[in-house]
């Protein structure tokens, strides 16, 4: 099965379905003015016309919904073939996407196929959409409003100092000891109703913005570096700005 075979053979339909409601539109008003003027004669031929066209339009809806109808949309999940066609848009449309199913993530964004129910998330809103292009370009233009969203990556850094500052007085750490990124963003969203708002996909998107920019002291002029990945199940993966994948561990302020 395939969403754009499934299309275009909706599109002809459609299309006719647009046309049978035009002429109703169009009978629609003669027989009004017919009915206005008097001219009996007219409105009995336009009310002809206009059967006519309603036969023709029910015979379209008709046709694409026995057309819906032979869409398996179950099977189209469960088999695997939305999820092929998903990464081939994602090929296509030049959309980085790592993970296999039922989760992948399409950086900074994460995505869920529920099969059994045949619903799409992205992070944790569902989506109903069964066409895989429609989706990827959601995606790839979420990207792009995020990508051209304001971000002062000294701000973010000075806020991610003073995460730092805490963990560490928490932690009993010395000054400008690494510190796991993904340790931070507890300190940073520390309860569960702030990690809503925040999620892990949107603290690495920032950690990304901040890595791309270069950007290496906070306003108040402490230095900060990234450390090595000494664990990689606590690495956070970020894309830098050739769109290659990144791995950050750590980070130390001084």
């Amino acid at each position: 099965m395939n969403y754009e075979n499934f299309y275009d053979d909706l599109q002809p339909l459609q299309k006719s379905t647009k046309d049978s409601l035009a002429s109703l539109q169009k009978f629609f008003k003669a027989v009004g003015k017919d009915t206005e003027s008097g001219d009996v004669k007219s409105l009995a031929r336009d009310l002809d016309s206009m059967a006519q066209a309603a036969a023709a339009l029910t015979s379209f809806l008709d046709s694409m919904r026995e057309t819906v109808n032979g869409f398996d949309t179950k099977s189209y999940f469960e088999s695997g073939e939305f999820a092929s066609q998903m990464l081939e848009q994602c090929q296509e449309k030049g959309v980085d996407v790592q993970g296999e199913s039922p989760i992948y993530e399409m950086f900074p964004y994460r995505v869920r196929i529920d099969a059994e129910n045949q619903d799409l998330y992205l992070d944790r809103k569902k989506v109903q959409c069964m066409r895989p292009r429609s989706f990827v370009e959601l995606v790839h233009a979420g990207q792009e409003k995020l990508n051209k969203a304001p971000f002062k990556p000294e701000i973010f850094a000075s806020e991610l100092a003073d995460a730092y500052d805490t963990a560490a007085l928490k932690m009993g750490k010395h000054a400008g000891a690494d510190i796991y990124l993904s340790t931070l963003y507890k300190f940073l969203a520390p309860m569960s109703r702030f990690r809503k708002e925040y999620d892990q996909q949107s603290f690495a998107f920032d950690l990304a913005r901040l890595y791309i920019s270069r950007q290496e002291e906070t306003k108040t002029g402490r230095q900060f570096q990234f450390g090595p990945c000494r664990n990689e199940k606590k690495a956070i993966r970020i894309l830098d700005q050739n769109g290659q994948e990144q791995f950050l561990s750590t980070i130390c302020f001084y």
